[in-house]
């Protein structure tokens, strides 16, 4: 197979939450550009609809949806629109949130807000897709963003480093049940993403003290994601499920 092709997805219909900023619109930029059509969700329709145009702009095919993930019905409704435009089989689980509060400064509301966003999201979007492509009789190809945080923690964020945990196991249970279904299941486990978000905070000393920590003593940027990415999301993967592929800078093994 040419080695160009092997790592191409024309013809295919990417699917991706929380993709109006952030790592979720670099997803999309870059799978339209890899040769996707790419089917964007958020709950902000109109910054949503400032990434079609730009999609759009340098050549691709993009439409926006708006999603509550934390709501089935959302969910539901949402796929039920994106069948009349397409059936996506790679499906990219990139909502998230955090709160940033001491343990015992957090509260309930913080629990459920963090949870219901980076877990339970996650599980209604993941098996929602794999609902429609079993029925449909059609392989498909779910990643989902998790952390390494998800292996290691820190303080100040429970609920963001307990739900991506979940993440990951959620990553893997569904691997185990739907490779019958011929349906992948694989995580990406970012470490420090600069994005327009934390930039200020990554440059301060705070920051700076974080970034002793890693090996390589590199943050990483947004394009760090592609390769990793467009191996999980093309055929170069199609024997890869339930792994976890982490893409910090060597952060996770950095010493104790």
């Amino acid at each position: 197979m040419d080695i160009n092709q092997l790592f191409r997805l024309d013809g295919k219909t990417v699917f991706i939450t929380g993709a109006s900023s952030g790592i979720g619109k670099h997803c999309a930029i870059f799978m339209s550009q890899s040769g996707a059509k790419v089917a964007i969700a958020s709950r902000r329709i109109i910054q949503l609809q400032a990434v079609v145009n730009e999609i759009t702009q340098l050549g691709g095919q993009a439409k926006a949806f708006e999603l509550d993930v934390t709501n089935q019905k959302s969910v539901m409704g949402c796929f039920d629109e994106l069948a009349q435009w397409s059936l996506p089989t790679i499906v990219i689980n990139n909502a998230g949130m955090s709160v940033n509060r001491k343990l015992l400064d957090q509260t309930e509301e913080d629990w459920d807000r963090v949870i219901d966003t980076n877990l339970k999201g996650c599980w209604l979007v993941a098996t929602e897709a794999a609902r429609r492509l079993a029925a449909a009789n059609t392989p498909g190809n779910i990643i989902n963003i998790a952390s390494i945080l998800g292996e290691r923690v820190i303080g100040g964020v429970a609920p963001y480093v307990i739900s991506k945990a979940g993440v990951i196991q959620l990553t893997k249970v569904m691997a185990l049940e739907l490779a019958r279904h011929q349906i992948r299941v694989n995580a990406l486990l970012p470490g420090y993403v600069i994005t327009d978000l934390n930039r200020d905070f990554l440059q301060s000393e705070a920051g700076q003290k974080i970034l002793a920590r890693i090996p390589s003593r590199q943050f990483n940027n947004l394009e760090d994601l592609n390769g990793p990415l467009l191996l999980l999301a093309s055929d170069a993967s199609k024997a890869m499920t339930g792994a976890t592929i982490a893409v910090d800078g060597g952060h996770l093994v950095s010493g104790l």
